[in-house]
């Protein structure tokens, strides 16, 4: 299974997040740079691709005519990354974003090929030379709309459709799950994997039997709207991931987990620009401004709103983290003792449901 095979390669990094691992030989460029984006699925006008090209139109915007940036969308995990990316670099770009965990692998091939250009890669863990990483602290997100949804639900059932079975999203519906029941200790959260980032019949089947089964609060991590489409058609209440979707959910809309990529975008372009970009991996979270939650829909009571933010408040100064012990596995087994936080390595190794969760994760 694809979360096992991650879980295995990762035992080997540490837990070193924000260090250099490596150091490029990249030097100042004077006339400017060329960057390049690979995109999984369409843009469109929400989900986590339009997130991340409203982060390159940043990077247009706050760079100007330093930078020239182009994309590629729609581009399948595998041998068409591969190709995208080797022809991106061939064309001259000096800095390549891939933002989809399966280009990996494509990505440390094509980098081994053009050694003096810059590749970052969303996600993954592997780097080299000029390959960085970078992801964002989702689950401090989920976490936050966990806490909504289980303020929100009456039938204590919520439910989550996923894309694959690895750590990412795993820690994800178990953040989600460790919020909810913080609002709500009866809550429970159901889940069906679609095994696809990007398909939007499966995603609407998902969450209509997930609400057939009694959730009447659902959320995705998957990059469409049908999840919250899906929910508003039956008037009950949805979650977005990865950007407001509220044009689809009208009132049954609560709120969104949403990434930020613009700040990030810029300042990884700037390092190629002035010759200071170095190989290291970045998790960014809510305090850096690379996730947050998103505007409250009028259904949210005020008082659910004031909580949390509060919340919010506390992991930006520290004093919250969504997986401080005691964290209980659903098997009953104590992952993290009371006064103890998860780790970071542990947090990449995430290979298990957290109490609340009612369904069981895919077998080997």
């Amino acid at each position: 299974m694809l979360h096992r095979k991650m879980k295995r390669a990762l035992t080997t990094l540490t837990a070193g997040l924000a260090a250099a691992t490596f150091s490029a030989a990249v030097s100042a460029q004077d006339d400017g740079i060329k960057v390049g984006f690979v995109y999984v699925s369409p843009i469109g006008d929400a989900g986590w691709t339009y997130q991340h090209d409203q982060g390159r139109k940043a990077l247009e915007e706050n760079l100007g005519d330093r930078v020239e940036t182009q994309y590629v969308e729609n581009v399948p995990e595998g041998a068409d990354a591969e190709r995208v990316i080797q022809q991106l670099a061939s064309g001259g770009a000096d800095l390549i974003f891939t933002t989809s965990f399966g280009y990996m692998n494509p990505t440390v091939k094509v980098a081994q090929r053009f050694p003096d250009t810059v590749f970052e890669h969303a996600t993954g863990y592997k780097r080299a030379e000029n390959v960085g990483t970078y992801m964002p602290r989702l689950y401090e997100g989920r976490y936050l709309a966990g806490m909504v949804a289980g303020a929100m639900t009456e039938s204590d059932r919520l439910g989550f459709v996923a894309a694959f079975p690895i750590p990412e999203v795993i820690r994800a519906i178990n953040a989600f799950t460790r919020g909810a029941r913080a609002s709500n200790p009866d809550a429970t959260v159901r889940v069906i994997w679609i095994n696809a980032w990007y398909d939007p019949s499966k995603a609407r089947q998902a969450a209509e039997t997930l609400m057939d089964q009694g959730a009447d609060v659902v959320t995705h991590h998957t990059d469409s709207h049908a999840v919250v489409q899906a929910a508003a058609e039956r008037e009950n209440y949805a979650i977005a991931y990865h950007s407001d979707m509220a044009a689809y959910g009208d009132e049954y809309h609560l709120t969104s987990v949403a990434h930020h990529w613009g700040d990030f975008y810029t300042q990884r372009a700037e390092e190629v620009l002035n010759g200071e970009w170095t190989s290291r991996n970045v998790w960014g979270g809510i305090a850096s401004g690379m996730v947050d939650i998103g505007d409250f829909s009028a259904e949210v009571p005020e008082a659910v709103r004031e909580e949390v933010m509060a919340a919010r408040q506390a992991m930006i100064d520290g004093e919250l983290h969504p997986f401080a012990g005691p964290v209980i596995a659903k098997d009953g087994t104590e992952k993290v003792a009371e006064g103890e936080t998860l780790s970071d390595e542990a947090l990449l190794n995430m290979d298990y449901y957290v109490e609340g969760v009612a369904s069981d994760l895919p077998e080997d």
